[in-house]
């Protein structure tokens, strides 16, 4: 077995691993329980098994559905074309509804955290006959992000600008200490000390620290700074709006509660909002996750 398999078959016993094929490509997916279809999708440096606190205390109400994003974990990491195209959020929701139709499900509910909230929004943004609810985890929209960034912002959150530097930059450096890099982002944004189960921790960095992950971090970032603020800036434009109802959870310790008004950020983004704030940093469903279930089940 593998370091995946191992740490799923631990952590994730009730749910079936998968292989989903979208245009010939592999997006590793895990499926467990029962009743109204619910999407989770990870952050970085992260995969799927971020939800192995909460997906199983929601199995019992909900069908949830697991995914490694593009250029994570175990699915597949396309190679840059040069427009990052391949790693905007765009492109990332599409696959992802694909993986959901492929399953049988026209339309369900979406939880993200980090990378994967950005998925989500997008996914609901784009498809909105798709997206019946949308829960998302410490993010701001990129465009927000960027228009609002400061020198503080830039101190705290240092790789939003880091990655998103040219190719080979970033991943020339990285490549010095891919899992010390990786690591730092783990346990640097938390609110104190690891809340990782070592399984997981393990699986994260492994994942993380190979050359085509590295890479596929980058494309993410560049496409963020470059694609997806594009995508934000004409959905400005045309006043389009989130038109589910929407939960967003942030870490009052978490760089993005510190330095952003959640609420006015997002009322902006959104016609049906719920705010909460959550006693710890930026890895929510692992730092607090009690609160994450007690969250989602009232919200779902």
């Amino acid at each position: 077995m593998t370091i995946f398999e191992k740490a799923d078959a631990r952590l994730l016993p009730e749910f079936e691993r998968k292989t989903v094929s979208i245009d010939g490509q592999a997006i590793r997916t895990l499926v467990g329980g029962s009743g109204p279809p619910v999407l989770m999708l990870h952050g970085d440096p992260q995969t799927h098994l971020c939800w192995h606190k909460v997906a199983p205390q929601l199995s019992d109400r909900f069908t949830v559905v697991l995914t490694d994003l593009r250029g994570r974990g175990e699915s597949h990491k396309p190679v840059s074309n040069g427009g990052h195209t391949a790693y905007s959020k765009r492109a990332m929701a599409a696959e992802q509804l694909a993986v959901m139709q492929s399953l049988g499900f026209d339309s369900f509910a979406v939880v993200g955290h980090d990378r994967g909230a950005r998925v989500a929004r997008r996914l609901a943004l784009d498809h909105p006959e798709t997206v019946t609810r949308l829960a998302v985890m410490d993010i701001v929209p990129v465009l927000d992000f960027y228009e609002q960034a400061n020198a503080a912002i830039a101190q705290d959150y240092y790789y939003f600008f880091f990655l998103t530097q040219p190719a080979p930059r970033p991943e020339r450096l990285i490549a010095g200490d891919p899992r010390g890099f990786m690591s730092e982002i783990l346990l640097d944004l938390t609110k104190g000390g690891s809340p990782y189960d070592p399984a997981a921790l393990e699986a994260y960095l492994v994942a993380s620290s190979q050359r085509d992950s590295v890479a596929a971090i980058c494309e993410c970032f560049r496409a963020g700074i470059t694609l997806d603020v594009e995508h934000d800036r004409a959905d400005r434009a045309a006043g389009r709006k989130i038109g589910c109802p929407t939960l967003v959870l942030w870490g009052e310790e978490g760089v993005v509660g510190r330095h952003f008004d959640m609420q006015a950020v997002w009322q902006g983004w959104v016609e049906s909002l719920s705010c909460a704030a959550m006693p710890c940093g930026h890895f929510i469903p692992e730092e607090v996750p009690e609160l994450v279930v007690e969250k989602l089940r009232g919200f779902l």
